[in-house]
């Protein structure tokens, strides 16, 4: 994604910050329209909703479970969400990529579908739920140029409205963007990860526990556990789970219980390498003379 300063405009068709948005940088054509399953309706009643677009269907999911996403491409939005809203369970919401000057064109948005689909894979932050990995649509030179300009554009867009679909959960760069690597060590476990803005990422190949200590049988966090193992995302060897690839965590106490197997407080068990906490790190508050 772009570094450089840009402004980006959102706007409340209906006045409500959880309602249907509609995001567009204020020098570009496109525009991203993100729209909750409950306000469908609401959102085919409006003219946005009759041009050509590349659309993706959203499932956030939760700390145990990857958030998921099916790429689509109509000319006919209306008929293709009644069908969606009717067979697909997993989305909450529906994100919609449009031109305000109504100039895509249906090779524009098979070259983007097929383009945003690989993408998607690559990054592998959300699972895509597409039945085929389709094929690549024959796209002419200047047209296939456009389509990167506005695959740009949208990545940009949808990352503001809080669907990095295109980025990678691991931090290319940690040490450039102020990133500090954590550890877990004790009870069987060797995490590492590191405290993003995105919340706590712990990284693959940290192994942990396999079974919960008897105190969290039957509650939240051994159910957690259990559907966290489920999904694949630990590998299970024995007495010990082995995470098989980057995860974001909402809370650093999560990430740590999914590790230990027990109840913890993940600002007090995430160190740095010299020791100190997470708590110590980014919770207390410097001294005065360290302001001077």
């Amino acid at each position: 994604m772009s570094q450089r300063p840009q402004t980006i405009q959102i706007y409340l068709p209906g006045g409500d910050p959880r309602g249907v948005r509609v995001a567009e940088l204020t020098t570009r054509i496109v525009q991203v329209l993100e729209v909750p399953r409950s306000l469908l309706g609401e959102f085919l009643k409006m003219p946005e909703s009759k041009q050509v677009a590349v659309y993706f269907l959203v499932g956030q999911g939760n700390d145990a479970e990857d958030p998921k996403v099916y790429v689509g491409q109509t000319s006919d939005l209306p008929m293709r969400f009644r069908s969606h809203n009717q067979e697909k369970d997993f989305w909450e919401r529906a994100l919609v990529v449009i031109s305000r000057t109504q100039s895509f064109t249906q090779t524009h948005t098979l070259f983007l579908e097929w383009w945003s689909l690989q993408e998607a894979k690559k990054a592998g932050r959300y699972i895509t739920t597409n039945g085929n990995n389709a094929s690549r649509p024959f796209t002419p030179a200047p047209l296939e140029a456009d389509c990167y300009e506005i695959y740009d554009t949208a990545k940009t867009l949808l990352a503001t409205l809080g669907f990095p679909l295109f980025e990678p959960v691991k931090p290319i760069e940690p040490a450039s963007e102020g990133l500090e690597m954590l550890f877990l060590k004790g009870s069987g476990c060797d995490g590492r990860g590191y405290y993003t803005e995105e919340g706590f990422v712990l990284l693959a190949d940290s192994t942990g526990r396999r079974e919960s200590v008897q105190s969290i049988k039957g509650t939240a966090d051994e159910r957690f556990r259990e559907r966290f193992i489920e999904a694949g995302h630990f590998v299970v060897d024995g007495d010990k789970v082995t995470l098989t690839k980057d995860h974001i965590f909402r809370s650093p106490s999560r990430a740590a219980v999914a590790l230990l197997g027990r109840t913890a407080n993940g600002w007090n068990e995430w160190k740095n390498a010299a020791g100190k906490t997470l708590h110590e790190l980014k919770r207390v508050t410097a001294e005065p003379d360290e302001l001077s």
